[in-house]
This record gives structure tokens, sequence and C-alpha cells, in this order.
């Protein structure tokens, strides 16, 4: 797992996150004001960047686990149902990647495409060139 830590100060709408184990985009950050004994409190929505699951995170100040995402570039070997058969371009690794519904009809074998690769997961996210 490609992970670091950040102080939860320094996040902002549209950083990434790890919630519950989970890959995450930040929503929105509010921030409560300090107590008469405490420290403020931040309050963060997010949505999985797998899953499109929402998430919420209060926790004083701190750190917070970022996943480093890892841009890469693959080619498609063969395509059965909804699931791709890819080689990376840099490492020639195969592997299956499942097709996201809005690129099913525009994929086809041979095809440059562009895959994260975040935390233990592979997700495909766009077609080269589009």
């Amino acid at each position: 797992m490609d992970k670091k830590s950040v102080e939860v100060n320094t996040l902002k709408v549209g950083s990434y996150l790890i919630v519950d184990g989970a890959a995450c985009k930040v929503v929105s950050i509010q921030t409560s004001r300090p107590g008469k004994h405490g420290h403020a409190k931040f309050r963060i929505v997010a949505t999985g960047l797998i899953d499109d699951k929402k998430r919420d995170l209060v926790m004083p100040h701190g750190n917070v686990d970022v996943p480093i995402v890892d841009k890469r570039s693959a080619q498609i070997l063969s395509i059965h149902e909804d699931i791709a058969n890819v080689m990376d371009s840099e490492t020639y690794e195969t592997f299956d990647l499942k097709i996201p519904e809005e690129l099913k009809d525009k994929i086809t074998a041979g095809s440059q495409v562009v895959y994260w690769k975040i935390l233990d997961d592979k997700i495909m996210k766009q077609i080269k060139g589009e």
C-alpha cells in the first residue's frame, strides 16, 4: 500500500485521503471553532474513488493517511464481457481490469487506456487520446 501521512489542516476540497481503509476524494471540509478546553474539529465528507460511497470523518488536529495515486497506461489485449485483459506499457505485466460503464461501448482490443493504481486496487479511468 502506497500512502503518506499529512496534517489534516492541509487538506483541501478535491484532495485524496483514506477513510475506513478506502481511498476517497474530499467533497467538503468544515472546521468548528475551538472550545474552551479543546481544539478545533474538522468534519470531512469524502466519496470513495472506487465505489463512490459517501464517508464522513470527524477529528481534531492530527495526521491523516493520503493514498499515492499512480496513473499508468496500458494496452487492451482482449475483452470478455465487462472485463478487459490489459498489459502495462512500462512493466509489460498483464492483468484484468473491470471496464467502467461509461467506456463499455468505446473500448476495443488494441486501444490504449489510462488506469489508476490506488492502494491494492487498479481501476480503468479513460481511453488514451480522448
